[in-house]
């Protein structure tokens, strides 16, 4: 008998719990797969004691276990394990958290950010060919103008494209729908793509982008896609070489580009979609130029220099 199956023998009603909870919640399939093998694995580290009545130490002794791991891989893992409580608590299995009593770790603040400046986004989009080449450039745009998560791009569908009101309709995070203008730009590459799009072989599906195959272009197709474009770029690019650029470096670069541009961050803040300001905050940038530009407003009397 495998270790996994006596872990869903001997927890299946919190594990049925926290699965319920992410698909209500909205999670992605992917987070919700990462997050319930980490669930799993935690549960199985327990070796039988009940998941209400673990305590502090038991996350931690968790966390330890997981060794030669880094700081944002630590944290999503406590992540994964604050969520599986909320979803005990939610459903009456458990009366605390205990992870929340665990600290993330520091990341590393100073670390050089990732993003394209917005000249080199515009220059990427040489490097599309093919017969969906409008597809292909769409979806880049999505990302890199309109700040869109890769599950997003994947969940569009036609019905939220608004022609008349020049806008898209997102289902992200939470589950909840967030109604974004789209540039004039993206806004003739969408109306093309509709154009041009193969008719999905299920008459139920509505997909905005369909692959080859007729069937909704997965999440990893997505991925391929900027990948593919990404590569083209580096070769032709020395600057960004050792970049390591990916959709969410798009949706990076989108962010940091509204907020150098003078954008209001609780503006950024809703068209990203995000639940809190703090979140908002990771995108914010200062280089060495920003900090000159204030520095020269600043001028020191001289009737305090002796």
């Amino acid at each position: 008998m495998s270790r996994d199956y006596e872990v869903e023998e001997e927890y299946g009603d919190q594990i049925r719990a926290f699965r319920i909870w992410m698909q209500q919640a909205g999670f992605t399939d992917t987070t919700q797969r990462e997050y319930m093998r980490e669930a799993k694995a935690f549960l199985e580290s327990l070796n039988g004691l009940s998941a209400a009545a673990a305590v502090k130490m038991n996350v931690i002794e968790f966390l330890v276990s997981k060794r030669n791991i880094g700081d944002r891989a630590r944290n999503r893992t406590l992540s994964a394990i604050r969520s599986f409580y909320v979803a005990l608590m939610d459903f009456e299995l458990a009366t605390r958290n205990p992870a929340l009593e665990v600290k993330k770790s520091k990341t590393e603040k100073n670390k050089k950010p990732v993003y394209l400046e917005e000249e080199d986004l515009v220059e990427s989009l040489n490097y599309f060919e093919g017969r969906y080449r409008h597809r292909n450039i769409a979806i880049f745009l999505l990302m890199g103008y309109c700040g869109l998560r890769v599950g997003e791009v994947h969940r569009l569908n036609l019905k939220d494209f608004k022609k008349a009101k020049g806008t898209i309709e997102v289902f992200g995070k939470g589950r909840k729908w967030n109604e974004i203008p789209v540039p004039e730009l993206l806004m003739n590459y969408l109306i093309e793509v509709e154009k041009e799009r193969i008719t999905p072989y299920s008459t139920k599906e509505d997909a905005f982008f369909v692959s080859q195959k007729g069937k909704r272009l997965s999440i990893r197709q997505i991925q391929k896609i900027a990948s593919q474009t990404f590569q083209a770029f580096k070769e032709h690019n020395p600057k960004v070489t050792d970049m390591k650029l990916s959709c969410h470096k798009l949706r990076h670069s989108f962010a940091t580009m509204l907020l150098k541009n003078g954008v209001d961050i609780r503006v950024v803040k809703e068209l990203l979609g995000h639940a809190s300001i703090e979140t908002t905050m990771i995108y914010t940038h200062v280089n060495d130029d920003q900090k000159k530009l204030a520095m020269s407003t600043v001028t020191i009397p001289k009737s305090i220099v002796s």
